[in-house]
């Protein structure tokens, strides 16, 4: 009889990439696999059971109606629970209390994620998120495993429990034609936000002889802030656009833009290993033009395949694109070595295994 594995979120849906497309769908090769997640409807996907569970969408009220998540991991009865929410901890816990193993997946580092969250009054922050580290410390160090996204979060993580592991949101390799005509642009694809320095971009743009192609939801305030800057005159705003889509886009332009600010959610400027967003571009054989943090540069300065910016000089970015808008055999070089670095190292299949040697291990102990 197969091991039956539960994963639990209360604030991931269905399709997310990280939960589902990777770890549940590489896990039901070898376990029964069930998840749990809010506001979806039970079914079986991909050998997956979908258990969905009624929660309000509001944080606030969700984190004190979390009792559905409760009763639904119970009534799966599995042989190991592995969680994906900060405010789960407290049923994680309950969990573990009926002698189960327990997994914990921190996606973020919450501790220094509460400083920056919009929400919260500014005067409340540092308090919630001292509470919140010092119960995190008295849990965790009782789980089995826990996962974390990036080295940083590792080093912290493994002072409260030494079985902790690296699993990073590296993509799962998909062989996309290289373009060798592209466009007079750059591009950004995903979440547009504050978090990744779209103004000095757009500042940049003023200087440099190229079109900004931006895809992805976008707040009206945001937009309205972008929009009153010069540079909003060479900035073509595509809206949502599906994936293809937007991995055209990609291959079109002379670079994708990965300019995180140096904030303590995107690791200051040690980075972080956790965001997709350089390796999707790298995947589509295009150049990035990416915050030098050290992980970053490291990785870029290794395989050649992009270049590196101060995210908050305008002046940086704008030399950069125009250094790819005129070196075509750059772009194409540069383009060619960052789909080598995916298909060679990061990808997913090389986090896969270190996922299978979590549950062999705590499966074992």
């Amino acid at each position: 009889m197969k091991t039956r594995v539960c994963h639990v979120a209360s604030n991931h849906y269905v399709t997310d990439a990280r939960i589902f497309k990777k770890e549940c769908k590489s896990l039901s090769r070898k376990y029964e696999m069930y998840l749990i997640v809010p506001n979806t409807e039970c079914r079986i996907i991909d050998d997956i059971h979908v258990v969905g569970v009624n929660l309000p969408e509001e944080l606030f009220k969700r984190i004190f109606n979390l009792n559905p998540i409760y009763e639904a991991a119970l009534e799966v009865n599995a042989d190991i629970y592995h969680f994906h929410d900060p405010e789960l901890l407290p049923i994680a816990a309950k969990i573990k209390r009926k002698g189960k193993i327990v997994i914990f997946d921190s996606h973020e580092d919450m501790p220094s994620d509460i400083l920056e969250k919009p929400y919260l009054p500014r005067w409340s922050r540092k308090l919630i998120s001292i509470v919140y580290e010092t119960y995190e410390k008295r849990t965790l160090r009782k789980f089995d495993a826990l996962v974390t996204v990036t080295p940083k979060i590792v080093e912290r993580l493994r002072t409260i429990n030494s079985n902790t592991y690296l699993i990073t949101n590296y993509p799962i390799f998909k062989d996309i034609p290289i373009n060798e005509s592209r466009s007079q642009q750059i591009c950004f694809t995903g979440l547009i936000s504050h978090l990744w320095n779209h103004v000095p971009i757009v500042k940049a743009l003023e200087k440099a002889n190229v079109k900004y192609v931006l895809a992805g939801p976008m707040t009206e305030q945001y937009k309205k802030e972008l929009s009153a800057l010069k540079g909003w005159e060479k900035v073509d705003y595509k809206g949502v656009v599906p994936a293809k889509e937007a991995e055209k886009i990609q291959t079109e332009s002379v670079a994708g833009m990965a300019i995180l600010g140096y904030s303590p959610v995107a690791g200051g400027k040690e980075g972080t290993l956790g965001n997709t967003k350089l390796f999707e571009y790298m995947m589509a054989g295009t150049p990035v033009i990416a915050t030098d943090m050290r992980l970053w540069k490291e990785i870029i300065d290794k395989y050649q395949c992009g270049i590196c910016v101060n995210p908050d000089s305008d002046e940086e970015i704008a030399a950069a694109i125009t250094k790819l808008i005129n070196s075509p055999e750059l772009v194409s070089s540069m383009g060619k070595n960052g789909k080598e670095a995916v298909k060679k190292e990061f990808n997913w299949e090389t986090q896969e295994k270190t996922l299978f040697e979590m549950y062999d291990k705590v499966l074992n102990s």
